[in-house]
């Protein structure tokens, strides 16, 4: 192995340690947030309407997924990964996704793609904006976001956020990004479709 090789490995392997430093620290400074109260909201799917308070199921957490919807490749993409750990997410917690789409369009958006997971819709409530995952007031960044929240139902059984974090390419969340971050040219301009030629 040469000597500048040796040298970049080196580096490599202490920005790595540099980088789980900084996760561990951010783990332990979420875990210090107040938990937030949140409401027992009412969302749909295809069935009627489903209580925020339903969506946990037997357990006492909740991991809910904020998704743009059908017409984001990016947060279909998201949810593409989900599915296929969705068996590993609910053994722990709830796993549940919510978009602003009406249920009839989610239902058949999720058949499509083969989605496992519970999907809700927010349409006509508050429920997105209440958890800061939509916003009027910047000219760029209006409208929809993706991202995660975390709830936990307590033994009363009121509710709690206990943390939440925005999704966007290269996030923590989608693996595609880090080993796309592998190759010489990374990503190199590349969009997440609906769908690919074979």
């Amino acid at each position: 192995m040469s000597e500048s090789r040796l040298k970049l490995e080196t580096e490599i392997a202490c920005a790595l340690e540099e980088l789980e430093a900084a996760k561990r620290k951010l783990v332990r400074l979420r875990r210090k947030l107040p938990p937030e109260s949140v409401r027992d909201y009412e969302l749909k799917n295809a069935y009627g309407a489903v209580r925020l308070s339903e969506m946990f199921g037997d357990k006492d957490d909740l991991i809910l997924i904020h998704n743009m919807g059908t017409g984001c490749s990016n947060c279909t993409m998201w949810a593409d990964e989900f599915n296929g750990v969705y068996q590993h997410l609910q053994s722990r917690a709830a796993f549940v996704v919510v978009s602003p789409d009406g249920p009839e369009v989610q239902e058949v958006f999720a058949k499509k793609r083969g989605w496992r997971f519970p999907i809700y819709s927010a349409e006509g409530t508050t429920f997105v904006e209440d958890m800061g995952f939509r916003w009027e007031e910047e000219p760029f960044l209006s409208g929809y976001q993706p991202g995660v929240s975390a709830f936990r139902k307590n033994a009363d059984g009121s509710i709690v956020r206990v943390a939440k974090d925005s999704f966007g390419p290269g996030d923590l969340y989608c693996g595609v990004w880090h080993l796309f971050d592998l190759l010489p040219d990374g990503a190199a301009g590349w969009d997440p479709l609906f769908e690919y030629s074979s």
